[in-house]
């Protein structure tokens, strides 16, 4: 269990640096981050793009040239060939910077040079929140908008294997909904019945899984009490799986602009992990992002 994204930083200074591929690394926020974690000797990047302007933020912000590979492309081959340094094996991690989420991700599930392993690939957001004493995990609000019984059985699984790979031993997962009870009204809530009888049934494996669980009972144990509700999670959630894209994202968010704290994302599913970082993103949230996949890519190997 992490406390904070410092500790997480912390824990990937104490392995080899990881050679992260960048999709066009033509910004000042991803380029800081970038600097922080070579200064903190996390990674060996190779960064896709317009070379000129590459080397014109490197030189603004006072970044040594000598430890990194500058790749020329244009267009759609900045996604490309990021993508396929990943999957020949010459980088392991992938990064998005100032390109579209769309062309990034065609490349991504492009069948003759991609990273699919042929599970769904869902986003895994990571909050770091005052009132909270260790970091939280929530999927998925980035990719799968209204996911199926069965792709909520793929995100759940891309997220129980992510927290393994980041050395979780015992794994608490929480199913969000708006209610404790199951209700043919809300489908939600019957879809984390089933999911949760299917670990019952060992059909799903490396997690106590409990739902359908509100917020409230989800961070606070004495909420669960009032309700005379009896979960060996509440309180104690590694991961909250929500039942759709508007719920995590603006769950994730939240932690942001409403509790001050910090959010850092991945996505999982794929043969590496892969950096989806947004515009809005802070240089801290891009290097907690970057370590999470560090961490990630040496459990994957």
């Amino acid at each position: 269990m992490f406390r904070n994204f410092n500790s997480l930083i912390e824990k990937v200074q104490t392995i080899p640096p990881t050679k992260i591929s960048v999709a066009q690394a033509d910004d000042e926020d991803l380029m800081l981050a970038i600097k922080e974690a070579m200064d903190k000797s996390m990674i060996q990047p190779y960064l896709f793009g317009n070379k000129q302007s590459i080397e014109k933020q490197i030189n603004n912000l006072g970044i040594a040239m000598k430890d990194i590979e500058i790749i020329h492309v244009e267009g759609d081959d900045i996604a490309n060939e990021a993508v396929k340094l990943v999957s020949n094996k010459g980088a392991d991690i992938l990064m998005k910077g100032m390109i579209g989420s769309s062309t990034f991700l065609k490349a991504v599930v492009n069948k003759e040079f991609g990273l699919r392993t042929g599970r769904l690939l869902s986003h895994i957001a990571a909050l770091e929140v005052p009132s909270l004493d260790q970091l939280i995990f929530v999927t998925d609000g980035g990719m799968n908008i209204n996911p199926s019984l069965d792709q909520k059985i793929d995100i759940l699984k891309n997220g129980i294997d992510t927290l393994k790979f980041l050395g979780y031993k015992n794994i608490n997962v929480a199913i969000l909904s708006a209610a404790e009870t199951v209700s043919e009204n809300m489908p939600s809530t019957i879809d984390a019945a089933i999911i949760c009888k299917m670990v019952d049934r060992g059909q799903i494996t490396g997690a106590i899984v409990d739902g359908p669980l509100a917020l409230d009972n989800i961070l606070d144990p004495e909420a669960a009490l009032a309700k005379g509700i009896n979960s060996p999670i509440a309180g104690k959630a590694d991961i909250i799986l929500v039942p759709n894209i508007e719920t995590g994202n603006a769950l994730a968010k939240s932690a942001s602009f409403l509790s001050k704290g910090h959010m850092a994302g991945i996505v999982a599913g794929a043969q590496a992990p892969i950096v989806l970082s947004s515009r809005a993103d802070s240089m801290f949230s891009k290097l907690s992002s970057i370590a999470i996949s560090c961490l990630m890519s040496k459990g994957i190997n």
